[in-house]
């Protein structure tokens, strides 16, 4: 089941925290994010999934920032979230994809337990101005059934940041 907007209110302070947290950014079953003023590029023109790939910081001005096609940017959202014994999902907002504008490539799932920061995986079909501030994405929550153990994993958990991919330390050292 996903939690009404209502219930997502109910449950804060409780097994769900978003830090600030505006009621106008509440809908019916869903709360948006902001886009916060930064975003990471990868600075090579190949990437390798078993080391950590090099990366700059790009600042998101007041009059915006517009991104090319056919190029991955890492951001961030504003708020911070902790979720406790459900399931938070993200995806973007209808009116950012009717831009072509996509948020997440593959990572809209969150896991329960999770704690921090969601980096987003935006990309665009056209050239697009973005702002820091704007409401790009919205997290859902669903109910978990049975028994779970909480996200405890240090590559991502607690994260102060922009978090550029981690997959390296999946393969065992004697692969590297």
């Amino acid at each position: 089941m996903i939690l009404s907007g209502l219930e997502i209110k109910k449950r804060l302070g409780k097994d769900i925290i978003i830090e600030p947290f505006n009621e106008r950014a509440l809908g019916p079953n869903s709360y948006n994010l902001r886009l916060a003023d930064e975003l990471l590029v990868y600075e090579g023109a190949e990437l390798d999934m078993k080391t950590p790939n090099a990366t700059r910081k790009i600042e998101i001005p007041p009059e915006g920032l517009l991104l090319q096609p056919g190029r991955l940017y890492l951001g961030r959202t504003m708020e911070y979230t902790e979720t406790s014994g459900l399931v938070p999902m993200l995806e973007g907002r209808s009116s950012v994809g009717r831009l072509g504008l996509f948020v997440h490539v593959t990572a809209g799932f969150g896991d329960v337990g999770f704690k921090g920061y969601w980096t987003l995986e935006i990309h665009c079909i056209h050239p697009i101005r973005i702002y820091a501030g704007v409401e790009m994405c919205q997290v859902y929550y669903h109910t978990i059934e049975g028994e779970c153990v909480e996200y405890s994993s240090g590559k991502y958990q607690n994260n102060e940041g922009i978090q550029a991919s981690k997959l390296y330390l999946d393969f065992p050292e004697s692969e590297m």
